[in-house]
């Protein structure tokens, strides 16, 4: 996934009110972009952090600057924008770099799915896989203190969402089919991860629930630059560090 242009850089000053951020520009002057991270952003959101950020030419737009990417004072690179993550999987399933993933025919995105009312994020199909596979993806960015121990944790807040979709997952692993929750790395200094249960003692409880019933976990790592991500190589799951 290249970005076009190539992103522009400041400083950050703040995160506020969840979607909102404001840079410190290269000339002094302070702007406010949109940040795309429902999360808490915990140890992502530092001041005086780089900022890597996109712009649009929609004119509907109030704020016309997105919040892509960060570099750490510790130089880790973290995507921010949480909407790529799926976008980046997808983009590695149809350029066969997920071996785990291989042999299906057909991918669908936002299909309909489960008793809860939600939307799987890719449904992979046919070819000789025999069943099914519905995709789960999640952004990790967190990387815990201390921070060169490399281990990343998922969720960074309390996410009955989260929860919601480890029980949808277990229902298709109950009605035959294959299910994976994708943790889709966007922190270059995490080299592992785990669920976060001493954030959310329920999801890691569901989860560990969830593995031993058949719901399967891939944790891939993303390479990341101003110049674009992807996706790059599998990195270990554990369900305690």
């Amino acid at each position: 996934m290249k970005f076009i242009p190539k992103l522009d850089k400041a400083t950050l000053e703040k995160r506020y009110k969840r979607f909102l951020g404001d840079i410190r520009l290269s000339d002094g002057r302070i702007i406010t972009i949109h940040c795309p991270n429902t999360g808490s952003m915990k140890n992502c959101a530092e001041a005086g952090s780089e900022v890597f950020y996109s712009t649009s030419d929609n004119p509907k737009r109030k704020y016309k600057h997105t919040w892509e990417l960060t570099r750490t004072q510790r130089g880790h690179y973290i995507g921010i924008n949480t909407n790529n993550a799926n976008r980046l999987v997808k983009e590695a399933v149809e350029n066969e770099v997920i071996e785990e993933l291989l042999g299906y025919a057909s991918i669908r995105t936002e299909v309909k799915y489960g008793n809860e009312n939600s939307r799987i994020d890719l449904l992979l199909e046919g070819g000789d896989c025999g069943s099914n596979c519905y995709v789960e993806v999640k952004s990790v960015t967190l990387l815990e203190s201390p921070f060169s121990s490399g281990q990343g944790f998922f969720p960074d807040a309390i996410s009955e969402r989260g929860q919601k979709h480890i029980r949808e997952l277990s229902q298709m692993v109950q009605e035959g089919h294959r299910a994976i929750l994708f943790f889709c790395v966007q922190h270059s200094g995490i080299q592992s991860v785990f669920p976060a249960g001493h954030i959310d003692s329920s999801y890691a409880e569901l989860l560990a629930e969830a593995v031993a019933n058949g719901v399967e976990v891939l944790a891939y790592k993303c390479r990341m630059s101003n110049l674009g991500i992807r996706l790059s190589h599998t990195i270990p799951f554990g369900l305690g560090p």
